[in-house]
């Protein structure tokens, strides 16, 4: 994937995409798709990162949070039950953040995110990072040579609330193409099938949106959440978009892929 010249603004939104090259798959099997999840949080990092490294560090971290969730246990249950503490407040979390991931979707072919730029060239360098990590793997599990990713990754600055709503909106109905290929066409003939196809889409962070834990650690929900009127409303939000089969005047300007 071709370095990126383009500067994007602290503190704003976009949506960016990423497509295999000649539309060639990206993710061929659930190893590719963990994969995915792994180096989109993983890569998110201004540090150094050796993927192997990352995973033993992890693992010592995990190790020791339990060790120390265990002593906390045994110690103070009496006043953990009483004053109702999370050990979810102990973060094994090290990473130096380029950007806020706040929304993903990973298709067969391509990826989507909602990225806030935190860093000076904080997407730049976050999605070189990706395309190099991720683009390596897949290269060496598959024994081939060359680009991945078909050239540079696209990418559209939101620049209000609406936007923000409806390129929420749309990035969680993607996989509804895999099912329903001509959805926005011929419309949707059972729409509780379709909501709860996309309720249990494994490989994006709607599930995550709507309360159930699906990857927690990879996105910054907090915001969105806000914006969306919570857990509620992102799932109202979907479902009308998805009756007015994507019909809507701004829908057609994230068609990224």
């Amino acid at each position: 994937m071709p370095y990126r010249k383009e500067q994007f603004a602290n503190n704003e939104i976009y949506h960016v995409a990423i497509k295999g090259i000649d539309g060639n798959l990206l993710f061929k099997d659930i190893d590719d798709y963990y994969r995915g999840i792994f180096s989109i949080y993983e890569f998110n990092n201004a540090k150094q990162v050796v993927i192997q490294k990352r995973r033993e560090a992890r693992a010592r971290e995990k190790k020791q949070i339990k060790k120390i969730n265990e002593k906390i246990n045994q110690e103070f249950q009496k006043i953990l039950t009483k004053d109702k503490v999370s050990r979810d407040r102990v973060s094994t979390d090290s990473r130096d953040k380029l950007v806020e991931v706040l929304v993903f979707c990973i298709m067969p072919n391509h990826l989507h995110l909602l990225l806030r730029q935190i860093k000076d060239n904080g997407i730049t360098k976050f999605m070189a990072k990706f395309g190099i990590g991720y683009g390596g793997y897949f290269n060496r599990k598959y024994s081939r040579k060359g680009y991945v990713f078909q050239n540079r990754f696209i990418a559209v600055h939101i620049k209000n609330e609406k936007q923000l709503k409806i390129v929420f909106v749309y990035i969680h109905v993607n996989p509804i193409s895999l099912i329903e290929p001509k959805w926005k066409e011929a419309g949707i003939k059972n729409l509780k099938k379709i909501l709860e196809f996309l309720e249990n889409y494994k490989w994006s962070s709607y599930s995550d949106y709507i309360g159930k834990k699906n990857f927690p650690s990879v996105t910054d929900r907090e915001f969105m959440l806000e914006i969306m009127g919570g857990e509620k409303g992102c799932i109202e939000f979907v479902k009308d978009l998805v009756k007015y089969k994507g019909k809507i005047k701004e829908f057609s300007e994230f068609a990224l892929e």
